[in-house]
């Protein structure tokens, strides 16, 4: 059966002076196939949740407690956990990651700093040449025991977006220091002091019933629709990209698209297989995060004020409002386009003229994203089980993003 959406129901709530969040996530439900969710904290207080569509093409309608895989989004979580730790007088940036890893130094990469694989510029993006197949990814062991053995890349000061290595390199650093496994970690660092329910990086059997199917691509039965807003977003991205590339040609520098080859291509790899049980169980930070919008925008939240939500804190004064401070500003060698990446984090796309400066969250691939922005206590989070968009994320994002932003300008006090 295939789901028409253009009739949606739409669950939750919204407080007054945010009905245009509400207004767009229903637009952008109603143009696209599946579901999904949106949720937007304002000064520590929800104020957009919202939910509906379908999470498979039976059409399941979507659930207030729907898990959906949120590919890149989790490399903000997995940032996240690292940065407690170092606030927790555990890990320093500017170490070698050896100091955590021993085995990491092999084959020169003694001298790569944490602050390196939090910037993508670590030079460790390359996933194709370790000789790993998708089967074996759900094995911490084997990849990071690659990962180690492996040599990094030439690097300079540009980044290289560490597209699915990002997560094992961090999270090993994680898990060394804590002796947690990365899915507990989450739990009893993030999820649970924050009563967060719907944040999982390896998602326990319990929950696999909540996760909904990833509706990647067409059905071979769905009706074929004229091109719209949709197909307009998909192209205003593309132009973007190709601005970027046509830049680097104008100086001589030919973009050279085989590093993102490098980051992603792995055997075997199919996006609709995340959410089979072994793959599902598995922490592969990341790419592989399950989330509730809600998770989401309550972490985020509590990163735009200070490190702490309802009473809790899990980052200390200080450090969180420290994460928006850009560390590249130059164009990524992968994803041809100035990312304006944070310690783990980059700069939130919107759709407005500017960016908020002091933001920082991540999107991902098939559309979902989080993000903080302390300057107006604002966290903003939609998770999607439809789409391609590009591996920052689309325009559903962009736009719920900026009219966001909209709303909470014009809640300040005159």
């Amino acid at each position: 059966m295939t789901v028409d959406n253009r009739q949606v129901l739409v669950s939750g709530g919204v407080q007054p002076g945010f009905e245009k969040v509400a207004q767009l996530f229903q637009q952008e439900l109603a143009r696209n196939p599946g579901g999904g969710a949106v949720c937007v904290y304002h000064q520590g207080k929800p104020v957009v949740d919202l939910w509906g569509g379908v999470r498979d093409r039976a059409g399941t309608p979507w659930a207030q407690d729907t898990l959906s895989v949120s590919f890149s989004t989790s490399k903000g979580v997995a940032a996240t956990l690292l940065h407690q730790l170092v606030a927790a007088g555990d890990v320093q940036y500017d170490k070698p990651v050896r100091h955590y890893w021993p085995e990491f130094a092999a084959r020169g990469k003694g001298n790569i700093t944490v602050e390196d694989l939090l910037t993508h510029r670590a030079g460790m993006h390359n996933i194709r040449d370790l000789g790993l197949h998708f089967d074996d990814l759900h094995d911490w062991d084997t990849v990071t025991r690659k990962l180690a053995g492996a040599p990094a890349e030439p690097r300079d000061n540009h980044s290289i977006y560490h597209a699915l290595t990002f997560g094992w390199l961090v999270g090993e650093i994680i898990r060394r220091v804590t002796g947690e496994p990365f899915a507990e970690r989450v739990q009893s660092a993030l999820a649970t002091p924050l009563n967060a329910d719907g944040l999982f990086i390896g998602v326990p059997s319990a929950e696999h019933h909540r996760v909904a199917d990833l509706l990647m691509g067409r059905a071979p039965d769905a009706p074929r629709r004229k091109p719209g807003a949709g197909k307009r977003a998909q192209k205003a991205l593309q132009r973007e990209l190709f601005r970027n590339i046509s830049r680097l040609a104008r100086v001589g520098l030919a973009p050279d698209f085989s590093a993102f080859e490098k980051s992603v291509a792995v055997p075997g790899f199919n996006a609709a297989r995340l959410t089979e049980p072994r793959q599902l169980s598995a922490a592969m930070p990341a790419f592989n995060g399950a989330f509730t919008a809600r998770s989401l925008a309550r972490l985020y939240a509590a990163l735009a004020n200070d490190g702490e939500l309802d009473g809790q804190r899990i980052l200390a004064p200080g450090i969180a409002a420290s994460l928006g401070e850009q560390k590249v500003s130059t164009l990524d060698r992968s994803l041809y386009t100035p990312m304006r990446w944070r310690l783990g984090y980059h700069q939130p796309f919107v759709l407005r003229r500017r960016r908020p400066r002091q933001a920082f969250g991540h999107f991902g691939f098939g559309g979902s994203g989080a993000w903080a922005d302390p300057a107006r206590k604002l966290s903003v989070a939609l998770t999607v089980n439809a789409g391609t968009g590009t591996p920052w994320g689309d325009m559903r994002i962009l736009r719920i993003g900026a009219a966001a932003l909209d709303a909470a300008e014009k809640q300040r006090p005159a």
